[in-house]
Formats: C-alpha cells, structure tokens, sequence
C-alpha cells in the first residue's frame, strides 16, 4: 500500500525469512560461519538456538543458499513426527523410494543408508535441516543420532542441523541424550542485535527495498524508540517499522516521526504488563471483599 508512496520497489519489512534482507550483523556472520563450517567441515551435528525472532530460519536459508551444488538437501520446518514419519519425511525430501507397501523404520533406514553411499559414491554432500527442532521428542532425537553412524572409514554420509529456540540448549544436556550431545561438532546461539546495530539493520532493508539511501524515512527519535520497543529482535523491528510506515503514509508524511512510532508501537503491542496489572487488582478486590464479610462490624 505504502510502496509506491516512498518509492520502494517491495515492502521491506515483511516477516517472511528472505535471505536477500540478510543483515549480516557480527552475531549473523558467526551464526552462518557456524553453520557453514559444520556442514562443509563435515561435522556430524550442527546446533543453530536462538530466541523466536532473532533470524535463526533467516541464516538458516542463506546457508542454503551458499552450500555447493553437490549438496542435496533434506528440509523439515515442522519434526513434531513419530519416528516413522519423520524417516519417511527424510526419504521424501531426498526423493528416495521406498517400494514396500508398509514400510518399517529397518525399511526407511536401509533405503537411506543406500541413497546415501550412492551420493557419496557420485561425489554428494546431504544435509538434513530440521527447523523448530525444540520440538522434536527424545525418541526421536535418539533416531536421529542413529542416523549419524551411517559413514565411511572416514566420512560421515549425512550432516544434521537442529535449528531451534533456547530451550532447545536444555533439552539436550539430558543425561538420556548424552551421545547426541557429544556429536555436536558446532554449536551457536543467536541473540538479539546491538542498539547500534538497529539503525543499520533498518537503512539495510529499506536500500534492499529500493529506498535512495538519501531518503531518511525514521527519524533518530524514532529508531531510539523501536531499539526500546523491539529489544532488538529482528522480527518485532520488522512489526514495528512496517506499521509505522503504514502510519505515516496514511498521514502524507514523507517520513515516521517518534509520534507515528509511538502511535504504531501501541497497535502492535500486546501489553502483557497491563493484562498482570488488572489481575493484580482483581486479587486484590477479592482479598478485600472476603476481609469484610468475615470481619465482624
């Protein structure tokens, strides 16, 4: 709607995972140097955590972008499987047949162990991606290690990489998962971005947008603000700048001023402080109506 107003060629601030809006903070560069060294360094477990928002699926898709043209590429984006539907997912993703009717997990297990020694055979990389991973049982995180003996005297056929939210850090340091975690061969943490790297993360999209970097659409006042509001997650500068762009537009504006974002940071938000607050006082109602009712006058 807003597009054409301030001259961008596409909405910069949508919340879909595009690689091209990549911004390549310091925490973003080690993220994807993580990844790119566990699967090309042909590690055996690679763990991408992060807090929602922060761009794991983001780097997670640039990563992909950058693998060789050797690499074949398995993806899962939702592992709430049992184990058989989740080998049969893997054997989906890789296009490998399986012929029996009703399949066993020794059956998806063998027809991937072929698959794979054929593709390492032809000079193949394959690379299982499992995204949201903190959901993922331990049965089948178990299964998944399994997996990782499928090798050569000294190549392993499939590299694994778990992308998931913090929790998925303490799920893992269960005692039941001990060998899976000392299969981890790389293991980063995305965080928020830096205060001073907010301001280049938003010129950043819009230039990627087709914005002339002349053009200063959020005024200081206005980027201090979304630094508070945001805490710096990607995602929630995204809500924010786009409603705030929707604002000023709606206005004529030419750009967002800390009014327009002050403006938008109340639509967008979810004031989950104000919904303790009246539970609070309502506690605090009832507590005071049984105190009169029993306090004899």
């Amino acid at each position: 709607m807003y597009t054409r107003y301030f001259g961008l060629a596409e909405k910069p601030f949508t919340i879909a995972p595009n690689p091209r809006y990549l911004y390549m903070s310091e925490l973003h560069r080690e993220a994807l140097a993580h990844l790119l060294y566990g699967v090309s360094g042909e590690g055996c477990i690679i763990l991408l955590t992060g807090d929602v928002g922060t761009g794991k699926t983001t780097a997670c898709r640039c990563l992909i972008e950058q693998l060789p043209e050797t690499t074949d590429i398995a993806i899962i984006l939702n592992p709430k499987l049992s184990i058989p539907d989740l080998l049969k997912t893997i054997c989906e993703e890789l296009a490998i047949p399986v012929q029996e009717q009703y399949p066993s997990i020794k059956t998806y297990i063998d027809c991937l162990n072929t698959h794979l020694f054929k593709a390492h055979s032809k000079g193949r990389n394959t690379t299982l991606i499992i995204d949201e991973a903190q959901n993922l049982e331990t049965e089948s995180l178990e299964q998944l290690r399994l997996l990782t003996n499928l090798e050569t005297n000294s190549h392993k056929l499939l590299q694994i990489v778990l992308i998931g939210q913090p929790e998925l850090q303490q799920f893992i340091i269960d005692p039941k998962l001990l060998q899976l975690n000392q299969r981890i061969t790389s293991r980063y943490h995305l965080g928020p971005l830096q205060p001073g790297d907010v301001h280049s993360y938003i010129n950043h999209r819009l230039e990627v947008a087709g914005c002339d970097p002349r053009n200063k659409l959020f005024s200081k006042q206005a980027v201090q603000r979304i630094i508070k509001v945001s805490g710096g997650v990607p995602r929630l500068i995204n809500t924010l700048c786009d409603r705030a762009l929707l604002g000023a537009y709606a206005e004529g504006r030419d750009h967002v001023d800390l009014a327009i974002l002050k403006r938008a940071a109340k639509e967008v938000a979810t004031h989950p402080g104000k919904k303790q607050f009246d539970l609070k006082k309502l506690v605090f109602a009832v507590l005071i109506f049984v105190v009169t009712i029993w306090i004899p006058l």
